[in-house]
C-alpha cells in the first residue's frame, strides 16, 4: 500500500496540470451543485426520524390542526388593559388592510361571544361578589352612564359625599376605585394626566384574569428566496405599529414571537458578527500554518486543497441530503478541523523528507510513501467513527455523519492528489530544516522517565470522569440555545407564565368531546399539570346558578345602565366649576371620615386641579373617561348574557379544538414547577401514563432530549466498534488498536470532567463535539501508534509531534470563532468543541507517549533490527 501511494503522488506531482485542471473543474462542478440544489433549514423537527412515535404524534397533531403553523404571533401589553385592547385592534385593523404582507391578522383573544358571556366564566362566588358590587354602585354607575365624561365622574364622586352626609361612611367596598381616583387625580393636577383603567376600576383584580397580553395571530407572506422568509413581514409590523396613539407614548409595546421570528431572528444572530468572525479566523489560521510549515509555498497550496475539498464535500451534500438542518450545516467545521491536520501532515512530511532528498519530485514520492498509509488510516478510522451515525434516529447527526464521513474521504483523495500537484506548481524550497519541535523535545526523556506516574495519572482522572458520567446534563430546552435577548425569545420567556399562552403543554387528540372532558378530569388529578383546556373550557359552567343572578342584576341595572344621548361635552370652565363644588362637598363631610379614608387624598387632588390650566382639564377630562363609554357598553353586553352551549361557540374558535369528524384537543398545562428539564420530563411521563398519544411541545422538547442521548449511545458504541475492526485490519495488530484508542477514551473522560465541573450542559447545539472529538482523537493518535510500530524514537520532537500540534491549534482557532459568538448554541459549541481538542491534544502528547514508553519498542521491530545486525554481521566476516 505504501509502494503504490508513494507511486500515485509522484504521478500527480509529475502530471500536476493536468490534476489541477480536474480539481479546477471539480470544484466548478461543486458550486454549480451547491447553488442549485443546497438549502437550509431552521426548522428543529427536521432533526429527527419522522418514524419517531412521538414525531408521529406530532405531525399527526399538526395535520389535524394547522392554524399554528407558520406564524407571526404580535404580542400586546399596556399600562392599563384597555389600552393594550385598543392597540392590538388598531394593529389588527393595519395588518388585514396590507394585503402585500399579510395573508390573515386575527384576534383569537376576544370574539363577540367572548364578550357576551364574561361574566358567566368567572366562579359563582366571584361573580355573586362582583354583581354585589355593582349594584351598591348602582347611583354612581347611572350618573356616569348619563354623563360619561370628566363633569359626570365629578357628580358622581359628589353623591359619595352626600352619602357620608347622610350618615353612610362606610367606603370599604368602594376603597379601591376611590384609590385608583387618587391616582388618576393626582397624576392630571401634577400635569401628566394619564388614561384611566375604568375596568380595573369596576372589577378590581378579575381585570387581569384573562392575562396582561393581547394576542394577534398573523399568516405573513413568507419570501423564501431571502434568508429570512418573514423579514419584510416582521417589519411591516413593527412600522405599523410605531404608528400606533399608545406605543407612541410609550403606554403600550408591541412584540412578535412564533416559529417565524423565531427561525429569522435565529439566523440572524448566528449571521450576526459571522463574516467578522471568519476573517479573524482565517488570518490566525493562516499564521499557523506558516509558523508549521514556514513558508507561504506551502501555505497556499494547503489552503487551496482544504478550500478544494471543502467544495467537493458540499457538492456530495447537495447530492445526498439536499437541505442542511442546523446539525449538519456544521459539517464544514468538522471537515476544516480534521481535513487540515491530513494537508498539515503531508507538508511537514514533505519538508522532512527534503533534507534528505533535494529533488522535489523524489521528495514528493517519498512523502507519499511514508506518510500516505498512516494518512490513509486516519482518514478510514474518521470516517468509519463518522458514518456510525448515519443509522440513528437523530437526522441532524446521521447526515452530518455522512457528510462528514465522506468528506474525510474527499479530504485524503485531495491531500494525495491535489496538494502534490500544488506543491509541484508552488516549487516550495527543500533542504534542511527544523521539521519538528525543539522547544519540546525535552519532554521525551521526561515522559520516558516519569511515564508511570504519566499513565496512572491520567487513569484517575479518566476514573473520575467515569463516576461524573451520570452528573451529565442535557439542557433540552431549544430555547436555551437561541440567543436570550432576541425580542422573539425575550417575548416567549415572558409567557412561561401565561397559562393562555404557556409554551410548554402538551396536547391530545380525543375521540370526542365527551371523551376529552373524562381524559381532562383524571389528567387534573395528576400533581404536576395545573389545568387544562378543551372547547368545553369555551362553555361557562354551573349556568344554572349564574345565569338567575345576572338576570336579576340586568333586571335592576337596566335602568341605570341605559344609554341616554351624550351630553354635549364639558369646557373648562364648567370642569373648574365642578371641581370646585366636589372638593366643597368633601371638606363639608371631612369631620366625618375616619382616619385613613380614602376620599381625604381627593380632596388634595381637587384642590390643586381647579388651579390647573384649561388645556390640562381639558386633557384630565379626556384621559379619565377615554374609556368609560368602553366599559359601561361591556357591562351591557355582558349583563344581557344568556345560556352558551357548545354549538354557541364562533365557528373559527371550534376549528382549533374540534375536528369534522368528532375528535376534539385536550391542552394539558403543567405547573411552573415542572418546566425545567427535570421537571418537564416528569409532567410528560405522567401525561403519557394517561393518555399514550400525547403530543405538543413539551412532549417534542423530552422527545428529542430521549431521541439525542439514544442516538449518541448507540452511535458511540457503532464507532468504537467500527474504528476498531478497520484499526485492527489497517494496523494488523491488536496492541495497536488498543493504543490508538485507549487515548480517544481517556479524552472522552476528562472532556466529561472539565464539562460537569464548569458545568457546560450538552444541547442540540453543542452535541456534535462529539463525533469530531472522535475523528480528531483517533487521527492525532494514529500517527504516533504508526511511529512506534516503525520504531521512530522521539515522537514529541518528531515532524509528526510538529504537524499535530499545530494542526490543533488551526482547528482550535476555527473553535474559537464560534466560542466567541452571541449565539448561545454557536458558543457552547465553539466551547465544548475547543475543551474536547485541549484534551484529546493533552492525551496524545503527553499520556500517549508515555503508554508507549512504558511499553517499550515493539516486538517485531526489536526482531527486525536484530535480523539487520544479523545480516550486517554476516556481511562483514564475508
Amino acid at each position: 500500500m505504501a509502494q503504490s501511494l508513494g507511486r500515485w503522488v509522484g504521478f500527480c506531482s509529475r502530471h500536476w496540470r493536468l490534476t489541477l485542471l480536474l480539481g479546477v473543474l471539480l470544484a466548478a462542478g461543486s458550486i454549480w451543485l451547491a447553488v442549485a440544489r443546497l438549502g437550509v433549514t431552521t426548522d428543529t423537527s427536521n432533526l429527527f426520524s419522522a418514524s419517531l412515535p412521538w414525531r408521529q404524534r406530532t405531525m399527526t397533531m399538526d395535520r389535524a390542526f394547522p392554524g399554528q403553523q407558520d406564524l407571526l404571533i404580535a404580542v400586546v401589553d399596556g399600562a392599563a388593559p384597555e389600552e393594550a385592547d385598543v392597540t392590538a385592534n388598531q394593529l389588527a385593523a393595519a395588518l388585514a388592510a396590507d394585503k402585500a404582507h399579510f395573508r390573515s391578522v386575527r384576534r383569537p383573544d376576544t370574539s363577540p361571544y367572548l364578550e357576551r358571556n364574561a361574566l358567566l366564566f368567572l366562579d359563582t362566588p366571584e361573580l355573586r361578589a362582583l354583581l354585589d358590587q355593582t349594584i351598591d354602585a348602582q347611583p354612581f354607575l347611572g350618573q356616569l352612564a348619563a354623563d360619561p365624561t370628566l363633569r359626570g365622574l365629578l357628580a358622581a364622586l359628589g353623591l359619595i359625599a352626600e352619602g357620608v352626609s347622610a350618615g353612610q361612611a362606610d367606603l370599604g367596598s368602594f376603597a379601591p376605585a376611590l384609590e385608583g381616583f387618587h391616582n388618576a387625580l393626582a397624576q392630571a393636577a401634577a400635569g401628566h394626566p394619564e388614561p384611566l383603567s375604568w375596568e380595573r376600576l369596576l372589577t378590581g383584580k378579575l381585570a387581569d384574569m384573562a392575562g396582561q397580553y393581547r394576542f394577534l395571530e398573523i399568516r405573513p407572506a413568507l419570501d423564501f428566496t431571502a434568508l429570512e422568509p418573514g423579514h419584510a413581514a416582521s417589519e411591516a409590523i413593527r412600522a405599523a405599529a410605531a404608528k400606533l396613539e399608545f406605543v407612541q407614548a410609550g403606554r403600550a409595546r408591541v412584540r412578535l414571537t412564533g416559529n417565524v421570528a423565531l427561525e429569522d431572528q435565529e439566523f440572524s444572530t448566528v449571521a450576526n458578527g459571522a463574516v467578522t468572525s471568519l476573517v479573524l479566523s482565517l488570518c490566525l489560521v493562516t499564521l499557523w500554518l506558516f509558523l508549521a510549515v514556514r513558508t507561504w509555498r506551502l501555505v497556499v497550496p494547503i489552503v487551496l486543497t482544504l478550500l478544494l475539498g471543502l467544495l467537493l464535500t458540499t457538492g456530495f451534500a447537495a447530492l445526498a441530503v439536499g437541505t442542511l438542518n442546523l446539525v449538519s450545516v456544521a459539517f464544514a467545521v468538522l471537515f476544516t478541523g480534521i481535513a487540515v491536520d491530513f494537508s498539515i501532515q503531508f507538508a511537514v512530511r514533505y519538508r522532512e523528507a527534503g533534507a534528505y532528498y533535494r529533488d522535489g519530485e523524489v521528495a514528493l514520492g517519498q512523502t507519499g510513501k511514508r506518510a500516505g498509509s498512516q494518512i490513509l488510516v486516519a482518514a478510514l478510522a474518521s470516517t468509519a467513527g463518522f458514518l456510525a451515525f448515519t443509522p440513528t434516529n437523530f437526522v441532524g447527526v446521521a447526515q452530518l455523519g455522512l457528510i462528514a464521513g465522506v468528506g474525510m474521504l474527499v479530504a485524503f483523495c485531495c491531500t494525495l492528489t491535489f496538494l502534490p500537484a500544488l506543491l509541484s506548481l508552488m516549487h516550495p524550497p527543500i533542504g534542511r530544516v527544523e521539521t519538528g519541535l525543539p522547544w519540546i523535545r525535552p519532554l521525551d526523556p521526561f515522559l520516558d522517565h516519569r511515564r508511570r506516574p504519566v499513565v496512572l495519572g491520567f487513569a484517575a482522572l479518566g476514573l473520575i470522569g467515569v463516576l461524573l458520567l451520570p452528573r451529565i446534563q442535557f439542557d433540552s430546552d431549544p430555547l436555551h440555545t437561541k440567543d436570550p435577548t432576541t425580542e422573539s425569545v425575550r417575548t416567549l420567556r415572558d409567557l412561561e407564565d401565561d397559562p393562555i399562552a404557556n409554551p410548554y403543554t402538551i396536547d391530545v387528540l380525543t375521540p370526542s368531546l365527551d371523551a376529552a372532558q373524562r381524559l381532562a378530569t383524571r389528567l387534573e388529578q395528576l400533581p404536576t399539570v395545573d389545568s387544562t383546556l378543551s372547547l368545553d373550557s369555551f362553555v361557562p359552567t354551573d349556568q344554572a346558578a349564574k345565569l338567575p343572578m345576572l338576570q336579576d342584576a340586568a333586571s335592576l341595572l337596566a335602568t341605570t345602565l341605559d344609554p341616554a344621548p351624550p351630553p354635549p361635552p364639558p369646557t373648562a370652565a364648567e370642569l373648574r366649576a365642578e371641581i370646585g363644588n366636589t372638593a366643597a362637598a368633601f371638606l363639608a363631610v371631612r369631620d366625618k371620615l375616619p382616619a385613613g379614608s380614602p376620599i381625604l387624598p381627593l380632596i388634595a387632588d381637587l384642590q390643586t386641579l381647579a388651579q390647573a390650566s384649561d388645556s390640562v382639564l381639558l386633557a384630565t377630562n379626556l384621559a379619565l373617561t377615554r374609556f368609560l363609554p368602553m366599559q359601561l357598553d361591556r357591562l351591557r353586553t355582558a349583563l344581557q348574557a344568556g345560556p352558551a352551549t357548545v354549538a354557541d361557540v364562533p365557528a373559527d374558535l371550534q376549528r382549533e379544538w374540534l375536528l369534522p369528524d368528532g375528535r376534539a384537543k385536550l391542552e394539558v398545562v403543567p405547573k411552573k414547577q415542572a418546566r425545567d428539564s427535570a421537571g418537564l420530563h416528569r409532567f410528560v411521563a405522567e401525561v403519557e401514563g394517561v393518555a399514550p398519544d400525547a403530543a405538543g411541545s413539551a412532549v417534542s422538547i423530552t422527545g428529542s432530549a430521549d431521541t439525542i442521548t439514544a442516538a449518541f449511545r448507540m452511535a458511540a458504541i457503532l464507532a468504537l466498534l467500527a474504528c476498531a475492526a478497520l484499526l485492527g485490519v489497517a494496523l494488523r495488530h491488536l496492541l495497536d488498536m488498543v493504543l490508538v484508542l485507549a487515548p480517544l477514551l481517556v479524552s472522552s473522560l476528562l472532556t466529561v470532567v472539565v464539562i460537569v465541573l464548569l458545568p457546560l450542559p450538552l444541547n442540540f447545539a453543542n452535541i456534535i463535539a462529539l463525533p469530531l472529538l472522535l475523528g480528531v482523537g483517533v487521527s492525532f493518535n494514529v500517527y504516533f501508534v504508526m511511529n512506534w510500530r516503525a520504531r521512530r524514537s522521539g515522537p514529541l520532537g518528531s515532524a509528526t509531534a510538529r504537524a499535530v500540534l499545530f494542526s490543533a491549534l488551526t482547528t482550535a482557532t476555527a473553535f474559537g470563532s464560534l466560542a466567541v459568538s452571541r449565539h448561545p448554541g454557536t458558543r457552547s459549541m465553539g466551547e465544548l468543541l475547543l475543551i474536547s481538542l485541549l484534551c484529546t491534544l493533552l492525551t496524545t502528547l503527553l499520556f500517549l507517549p508515555a503508554l508507549l514508553a512504558w511499553l517499550g519498542m515493539p516486538a517485531i521491530a526489536l526482531r527486525s533490527r536484530r535480523w539487520l545486525e544479523l545480516q550486517q554481521s554476516r556481511a562483514a566476516k564475508r
